[in-house]
């Protein structure tokens, strides 16, 4: 069966994402609530009303902004998969990253893409560059989607999103793809880490689920970092500068002394691979007290316990040279990377392979140097697997996005519903 979108669903795809990404999304990584911004809701309306509209009837948005439907199965009662296919989640967040601009986005809309760097109209000193964006090379002739290099795009996850409105509008006018039951989900707060804090794994219902959160065509991610927080708490002593001669203690030095101190073959900007970091991201206070935050993230839990011992070392090192500062260091866990879930049931995974290869693609199993909620969900009793929706650059201004790329996902999440019906049908006798 031929799932190729045709010009019309393409230009639909496309119509989606740029409306998405004109609603400003942005979580808020000092915040508490959930969700961590009410404007996540307004995106979570619109889905709602548009999933209504393709024939999702229990569409609903919960009050943590996460919003929920399913697609019912199609097959019919004398099929032999029919009862037998597992239930199917695909999931994409609904937040765009705190540290980059996030709201008034424009899209600057590029038809049949021919080759070189990339001028953004709102910020002329800002330019996508193919010696930074190599894949760039590989979508000559694309249409691609950029900002105007005053905020991020939001492809990061908005593509996802208009790719599963997508899959769910194709199968309303194409009844003849045989499906088990979908479970549809997109939820809040996935860039500050909270994204399944409210999920409920039983009342979503799904069996397995792919989010697609994902960068480079072909892409099936089936590992994340281990990833920790570590916060520093450094106190200080504050007097009269003009009077503070062996009595004033400064965790302003304190903090940058640690920052200073770690290796710097352990920092993000010297890492790559399977190679695990430490990231100080969040430094505030006053001479007072100090509170500092650091990424800890690696591909097993033995490396993620190393790195946050060499911080500790660090933290020893400092406290010497400053001995009345008091300095705290607490690690919150934060996820663990997927593989070691996902091996309980490799289903999910070569289906997902197979699925790419239907669509026409070359499969890359890939690890990503980051998470996703398909993590947290992994560990909750859902597995997972994380699938390419197209974004580069995320997390900058500098974002963009194919939309063959974005085409291609739609594709191989289609054939993806037709392998698990394959798969669960018992051979004929």
């Amino acid at each position: 069966m031929n799932l190729t979108l045709d010009a019309r669903h393409r230009e639909q795809l496309l119509e989606r994402f740029l409306r998405y990404v004109k609603v400003d999304t942005q979580s808020d990584d000092g915040s508490t609530s959930s969700p961590t911004t009410e404007k996540q809701k307004d995106l979570a309306r619109i889905l709602v009303a548009e999933l209504h509209e393709l024939g999702c009837a229990d569409a609903k948005m919960s009050e943590w902004g996460y919003v929920f439907a399913s697609v019912p199965s199609n097959l019919p009662a004398d099929h032999p998969a029919a009862g037998k296919v597992p239930r199917v989640g695909l999931l994409a967040h609904l937040d765009t990253y705190f540290g980059t601009p996030g709201g008034g986005v424009t899209p600057q809309v590029i038809e049949g893409y021919r080759g070189g760097d990339i001028p953004l109209p709102g910020a002329p000193d800002r330019v996508i560059r193919t010696e930074d964006n190599p894949n760039l090379a590989r979508c000559v002739g694309h249409t691609l989607v950029t900002s105007d290099g005053t905020t991020l795009l939001g492809a990061d996850d908005k593509a996802g999103i208009a790719e599963i409105m997508t899959v769910v509008a194709w199968l309303k006018q194409h009844p003849e793809l045989l499906h088990g039951e979908i479970r549809i989900a997109f939820t809040t707060d996935e860039e500050v880490g909270r994204g399944t804090e409210h999920f409920d794994v039983e009342a979503f219902g799904a069996d397995f689920a792919y989010t697609l959160d994902g960068s480079d065509l072909g892409e099936v991610e089936d590992e994340t970092f281990c990833a920790d927080t570590a916060r520093l708490t450094i106190e200080g002593h504050d007097v009269h500068p003009g009077y503070a001669k062996g009595k004033l203690v400064n965790a302003l030095r304190v903090a940058a002394a640690i920052v200073d101190a770690l290796p710097e073959g352990f920092l993000p900007e010297t890492t790559e691979g399977r190679e695990p970091y430490l990231h100080p991201y969040n430094i505030s206070g006053d001479v007072t007290k100090v509170e500092a935050k650091l990424l800890v993230r690696a591909f097993t839990v033995e490396e993620l316990e190393a790195r946050e011992a060499s911080l500790r070392e660090v933290v020893a090192r400092v406290q010497e040279r400053f001995p009345k500062a008091t300095i705290r260091v607490d690690v919150d866990p934060s996820y663990r990377n997927m593989a070691y879930k996902l091996a309980e049931d490799p289903r999910v995974v070569e289906y997902a392979v197979e699925a790419v290869r239907r669509a026409g693609f070359e499969p890359a199993r890939r690890a990503i140097r980051g998470g996703t909620d398909g993590a947290r969900l992994s560990f909750m009793g859902l597995l997972t697997p994380n699938l390419w929706a197209g974004g580069q650059a995320f997390h900058s201004v500098l974002e963009w996005v194919s939309l063959e790329w974005m085409a291609g996902a739609v594709e191989a999440t289609l054939h993806l519903l037709g392998v698990w019906v394959e798969r669960s049908t018992p051979p004929a006798t």
